[in-house]
């Protein structure tokens, strides 16, 4: 029962928020890097932040320190979802928030200052690179579903976390999906939406790690994190300036230049990442020689991809700078 009475309340706080982003113009407008073409209310992920605080409202703050930290990475990428804000303050936000889940985990250690400072700079390049995975219909969304789903199942086993943490979770992603995920979105995540989701994920994904002591568990982001390292690495062959909005990732030209719907690119994305974690939890091999297969795995066919079909990008740009 406790959990319909969430689900109901973060369909009408969702719905309300859209009256606010309406009424405020809280918009995101497509432009020549856009997968999309139409105008659409943007930070429908606001709900992931209020799943956090309905959860802690119902369950405790069992949590309180991450839950802080949530909040003010949250209230950031919310404001830079409206007005647009310096590199250097997200960041260090960023870096703040970050160390408050770390001291969640308890895990500051002045003896160990050099791994916690390299376990920072790591996480806020995890979250910031979910955030450039944010551009098409359901993405967001369906591909957190995919990295909670193993997390939950895990659960079961070691209990590294509370059950009705990831359950309200999955009751946000679901509400923001009805939204999303589908041909024509009635919202969009925005840096809130994207960010939120990571850092709450991120925590799970953590608590896991610590528990078992198995950082190849990261492979839960695998398919994500193969796009995105690659494209940046592809991008800096092609001396571009990072911070610019493109759409070179795997999934932008699946969805822009070969024109394949952006909820199918968005479900084929789901389907790699839970069959390579379902892979690795049920394959009887050592997990990190399973996390090495897969990076080569993954890394020949984003070459193989990139070789075959970004002329087809290349062709788009010089198309706009004619019209232009």
């Amino acid at each position: 029962m406790t959990y319909i009475i969430i689900f109901l309340l973060l369909v009408f706080l969702e719905l309300t928020y859209f009256r606010v982003a309406d009424k405020f113009n809280i918009i995101d407008k497509p432009n020549l890097r856009s997968s999309h073409t139409t105008i659409t209310l943007r930070g429908g992920g606001i709900v992931f932040l209020l799943g956090a605080w309905l959860y802690a409202a119902f369950y405790g703050l069992e949590y309180g320190w991450f839950l802080l930290g949530l909040t003010l990475i949250s209230v950031i990428s919310f404001i830079d979802d409206i007005h647009s804000l310096p590199d250097s303050i997200r960041l260090v936000v960023q870096f703040i928030a970050m160390f408050l889940m770390f001291y969640q985990f308890g895990i500051l250690n002045l003896n160990d200052w050099w791994m916690v400072l390299t376990a920072l700079v790591v996480c806020v390049g995890i979250i910031n690179a979910y955030n450039f995975m944010d551009g098409i219909n359901g993405i967001t969304g369906g591909y957190s579903l995919a990295v909670i789903a193993p997390l939950i199942f895990l659960n079961y086993k070691y209990n590294f976390i509370e059950m009705p943490y990831l359950y309200v979770t999955v009751l946000s992603l679901l509400v923001f999906c009805f939204f999303n995920f589908r041909k024509k979105a009635k919202c969009f995540a925005g840096d809130v939406g994207s960010i939120t989701i990571a850092f709450i994920l991120l925590f799970a994904l953590g608590k896991l790690i610590l528990q078992t002591r198995d950082f190849s568990y990261i492979i839960f982001l695998a398919v994500y994190g193969a796009d995105s390292i690659l494209t940046i690495c592809h991008r800096i062959k092609l001396h571009e300036n990072l911070g610019e909005a493109h759409r070179k990732h795997a999934y932008q030209l699946l969805a822009n230049e070969l024109k394949i719907p952006h909820v199918k690119v968005s479900m084929l994305y789901m389907a790699l990442q839970l069959i390579v974690s379902f892979g690795m939890i049920f394959c009887p091999i050592n997990h990190y020689v399973y996390l090495g297969l897969t990076i080569i795995i993954l890394l020949v066919a984003y070459l193989i991809f990139m070789k075959k079909n970004y002329h087809l990008h290349e062709a788009y740009l010089k198309s706009k700078q004619t019209q232009s």
